[in-house]
């Protein structure tokens, strides 16, 4: 689902969070339903566990929050027409996620 080299990136981040290093990444990589309104800006994988990233989730229900999520499982979601999670691959951030987690809680939505 994630490019090599995206996952690369990710997995470099946890690991200088597992080293107990606080760090406030870029986000790293951007998903989204292409047929709702969920949206995913993820910033770091768990390198003990390389399913689960980290980041901002944003459902599309009104409460984007900061947490893990099951890469293995949002490969399986597909939208009302069948279509998967897709990477925006247009994205380049240009905040820390902590930034657009604080503006996506005052807007109720992740703004890109």
């Amino acid at each position: 689902m994630i490019p090599r080299s995206l996952f690369n990136e990710l997995l470099a981040n946890g690991m200088e969070t597992a080293r107990g290093r606080e760090c406030d990444f870029h986000p790293v990589v951007k998903l989204f339903d292409p047929n709702g309104s969920a949206v995913w800006l993820l910033a770091e994988i768990d390198p003990a566990e390389p399913s689960r990233a980290y980041g901002l989730c944003d459902l599309g229900q009104g409460f984007p929050e900061l947490g893990y999520v099951d890469l293995g499982e949002l490969a399986t979601v597909r939208s009302g027409f069948g279509l998967p999670i897709e990477i925006d691959r247009s994205f380049f951030p240009t905040r820390r996620l902590s930034e657009y987690a604080e503006e996506a809680r005052r807007k109720g939505r992740i703004v890109t």
